[in-house]
């Protein structure tokens, strides 16, 4: 048994994460070059642990091509199975678990949290639906909210901060509903809904038809009420900068304004929003970084707004 690993064999990790978050995220991959060499490789490697526990679960490569899976809880099982063994410091054999290893031990990371990240992968599994706003909270929460906070430690945040944990949770938040709002499309096609049915029956849209032309007026009102709490939890997001490391900060503004203009871009759209894949090109990415870099500069000059009570928080 053992947590640590040799460095070669930490090398080879690191290698296969960068491979894999070339592939699987374009956005994610530019973000995570601002970051300091250390930070950079521990974002590299719990990224790698994500993408393959999605891939696992949704039967994609790399994010792409998500199905409807007939072997659902085998698959749930084998990621919690690889999952615990990474946790409990034995080497796994599969380089993205191994990741999880590495870079739990190193950074002291909470076992509780990628538990709770396999949590929100066994809702998918039993064809979970949310009823209430409450609920999409809660399942955003378990397979992004809490990759916030792991992606916080791996920036030398301390477990403890339950402060800065929050506003990183939050920024996971932000960037599940406006990815939820982007794929509503996509996720129809595979069985998958996300919409609280108390949302839906207020639109008088039929769970299992969400994408008839008809509904698309009301489909876009709640694509808009998505991306507007998304819009929230980005804001209080921002306002866990200043806890950061220059870099780190610089990454982090710049990953919210990427995944935040996906959310103003479905908006925009309206009805539209699903004609195509909605995205930000590689001149956008740069512009947001450069405007990332300027405001990460500032970040000790920021006026710190306490965070809204009433935003939704994660569980302790």
């Amino acid at each position: 048994m053992s947590d640590t690993a040799a460095p070669s064999e930490r090398a080879a990790l690191v290698a296969a994460a960068k491979a894999s978050i070339a592939r699987g995220s374009k956005s994610f991959a530019a973000a995570s070059l601002l970051f300091d060499p250390e930070t950079r490789e521990r974002a590299w490697l719990l990224y790698a642990w994500c993408r393959r526990c999605d891939d696992i679960a949704d039967g994609q490569d790399h994010g792409h091509g998500m199905t409807r899976v007939a072997d659902a809880p085998a698959r749930l099982a084998e990621l919690t199975d690889k999952t615990e063994a990474a946790l409990a410091g034995r080497v796994v054999g599969d380089p993205a678990f191994d990741a999880l290893r590495v870079v739990a031990a190193e950074t002291g990371m909470p076992h509780r949290w990628p538990r709770d990240l396999i949590a929100g992968f066994a809702l998918d599994a039993e064809d979970w639906r949310p009823d209430s706003e409450e609920d999409l909270y809660r399942y955003c929460y378990h397979v992004a909210g809490v990759v916030g906070c792991m992606m916080a430690v791996t920036m030398g945040v301390a477990p403890e901060d339950d402060a800065t944990l929050d506003r990183a949770c939050d920024l996971g938040m932000a960037f599940q509903l406006a990815n939820i709002a982007r794929d509503i499309a996509e996720d129809a096609g595979a069985g998958r809904h996300y919409l609280p049915r108390q949302w839906l029956a207020y639109k008088s849209i039929a769970p299992d038809a969400i994408m008839a032309p008809s509904h698309r007026p009301g489909l876009s009102a709640l694509a808009r009420r998505l991306t507007d709490q998304a819009a929230l939890f980005e804001a209080s997001a921002r306002m866990g900068t200043p806890a950061l490391s220059y870099r780190s900060a610089w990454a982090v503004l710049s990953a919210a304004a990427i995944y935040g203009a996906i959310g103003r871009k479905v908006a925009r759209r309206g009805r539209r929003a699903w004609d195509s894949r909605v995205g930000t090109s590689k001149a956008e990415k740069l512009r947001f970084m450069t405007v990332a870099s300027v405001q990460a500069a500032r970040r000790d000059k920021m006026t710190i707004v306490p965070r809204d009570p009433t935003l939704w928080t994660r569980p302790r």
